[in-house]
């Protein structure tokens, strides 16, 4: 009803006399021109316009691969749906690796009206037990592999049932397990009573702002937090992946490769973005490098979602070989080297650089490639390719500002490259708060935008360029050292293949950096050579060169891939207890 209407304006009038509520509820059914937001819808309207599409490929636990079409995929998802809406179960735990349960559940609990809770089957079982009791899940989707990481939660939590998936390759017939007995007698429980389908679930929802998931950060320095995404959150940050990362084809359909944990920002919202269109999910169980190249050249992969670790030890197996059609690889969780991206590119896998975090739904800026760039000498152009770059196109855009200002308080740097603030972002793909923590909710939001902790310079053309976390800036003699920085030249020698630096104490500078660093296979480096290396070889400033490099054999890192900081601080100080 358009707003310059006598009855338009009665109706406001009428609403101030009525209670909060009713008076809403009033105001809102004026509003024919809106729609609640929710990506769950997205499994739907596949279905429906491309149900023979294939949806999912997986290669499953017994050695089988599994093919599924998008009507079988929705019929599952709407299955699982009615069995969780029958038992009234509401906060769903899922516990396991990139399967087709995992996506299933993402869209059945959607659908259920209930909200998914996904926990990183990487952690200590003390933590999984933490998170699960922290967000009161009532029921947990587990992988079977992974049942004795609940030993405890169960111990402590006995009333709460485990919905057990065991990843095998039925289609029809005889059932393989739980989860799908779980999906059988949702469908049966539908036609035995009103027979709604999709009609009696929630596809689209009555309040956007309610929350559709609630994944948890890391916890790698403290507790996890609950970070509670939104349906509209997930819907506009799921559009804009499909936009920023190019998943819509004109002709045909993308096909994306999860290497990518779902359960890491919900999979980046990538589990709605690839179903929104209809594009064909490859389910892998873990990280496999020969198994990667393999799909890479065989099947319709035209995308995947890693972090530099896993692109760097993508590029460096010996299965690697440049691919006859372009893969474009959305990459972020860590600062990328240019180096990175140079390997890469000789592959054909085309860097897709993104950069957000939990709390950002996963990316929310991106580093747009400009044509100018190509008339750029090589080394400029993958420099640039490095930005952490600009807001998405669902967002708003991003701010640096200085970090030595009282709280709340931004004014933004200069736009000069140089001077070093802090990345604050704004707009709709915020996550809404930390679950039950209103005062760390404030300081996120201190000012009214979310502090990222990440420093950054902010250039001349706007876009932005992550130096360091403000614990991992080393300032020695009153030099900032950027670990990012140092880490981006240290791998430029030939011989190695990822560093991690960190700061140690030293009595003269305050701190110095200590580089420790792996070795590619079939080549030998000592520390001593890349320090000689650095000093008259390279281009790395004098201050910043270390005087202790560490050749370890692996360096640790978290479930996506980045390094862990906080262990190199403890194995600089001789403490090798954490892995």
């Amino acid at each position: 009803m358009p707003s310059s209407t006598p009855s338009w304006r009665l109706q406001r009038l009428a609403a101030q006399f009525l209670p909060k509520s009713v008076a809403a509820e009033v105001v809102k059914e004026t509003k024919h021109h809106i729609h609640q937001l929710s990506p769950t819808f997205f499994l739907e309207r596949a279905a429906q316009i491309e149900p023979d599409a294939e949806a999912i490929v997986h290669m499953t636990a017994n050695g089988k691969t599994l093919r599924r079409s998008y009507i079988e995929f929705a019929d599952r998802a709407r299955g699982l749906a009615y069995f969780l809406r029958k038992h009234g179960f509401q906060r769903i735990g899922v516990l396991a690796p990139n399967t087709p349960a995992f996506l299933e559940s993402i869209f059945g609990i959607g659908l259920a009206g209930g909200t998914i809770v996904p926990v990183n089957y990487r952690l200590k079982m003390d933590d999984i037990t933490y998170i699960f009791q922290y967000a009161n899940v009532d029921s947990i989707i587990v992988d079977q592999e992974y049942v004795h990481l609940l030993d405890d939660f169960k111990e402590k939590n006995p009333g709460v049932p485990f919905i057990i998936d065991t990843d095998a390759d039925k289609t029809s017939g005889a059932l393989s397990g739980p989860f799908d007995e779980a999906v059988l007698e949702g469908l049966n429980h539908d036609r035995g009573t009103e027979a709604k389908g999709w009609e009696g679930l929630k596809g689209q929802v009555e309040d956007e702002d309610g929350t559709i998931a609630i994944p948890f950060t890391s916890g790698t320095t403290a507790r996890p937090k609950g970070v509670v995404y939104t349906h509209r959150g997930a819907y506009l940050a799921a559009l804009g992946n499909v936009i920023e990362s190019g998943l819509n084809y004109h002709q045909g359909r993308c096909g994306y490769l999860w290497t990518l944990p779902m359960f890491h920002a919900m999979g980046w919202t990538f589990p709605w973005a690839v179903t929104a269109v209809r594009g064909t999910h490859y389910c892998l169980r873990k990280i496999d490098y020969p198994l990667i190249w393999n799909l890479l050249k065989t099947e319709n992969i035209t995308h995947f979602n890693a972090a530099p670790t896993v692109n760097t030890l993508l590029c460096a197996a010996k299965e690697a070989a440049a691919l006859e059609k372009p893969v474009r690889v959305t990459v972020a969780a860590s600062p990328p080297t240019a180096h990175l991206f140079e390997q890469m590119s000789n592959l054909n896998l085309v860097p897709v650089h993104v950069y957000g975090l939990t709390e950002t739904y996963g990316p929310i800026t991106k580093g747009y490639h400009m044509p100018v760039w190509e008339v750029l000498p090589l080394k400029d152009k993958y420099n640039r390719m490095a930005r952490q770059g600009h807001g998405f196109i669902t967002g708003l855009p991003v701010r640096i500002i200085k970090p030595d200002l009282p709280g709340g308080v931004m004014v933004d740097v200069a736009k000069d490259g140089k001077e070093i603030g802090e990345i604050v972002f704004f707009g709709n793909i915020c996550a809404k708060e930390y679950l039950g923590d209103p005062e760390a909710t404030r300081k996120l939001f201190a000012g009214g935008g979310l502090h990222s902790g990440d420093l950054a310079v902010w250039h001349e053309d706007g876009s932005a360029q992550i130096l360091d976390r403000q614990k991992d800036i080393i300032i020695s003699g009153g030099e900032n050292i950027s670990s990012v920085a140092l880490e981006a030249m240290l791998v430029q020698h030939p011989s190695v293949l990822e560093a991690g630096v960190v700061s140690v104490v030293d009595s003269h500078w305050g701190e110095r950096p200590k580089a420790f660093i792996t070795v590619k296979d079939g080549q030998s480096l000592t520390g001593q050579e890349l320090i000689e290396w650095a000093k008259h070889e390279s281009s790395i400033s004098k201050f910043m060169v270390p005087r202790e490099v560490e050749v370890v054999q692996e360096l640790p890192k978290t479930s996506t891939g980045k390094v862990k900081k906080n262990v190199l601080r403890m194995w600089a100080k001789g403490d090798y207890s954490e892995k």
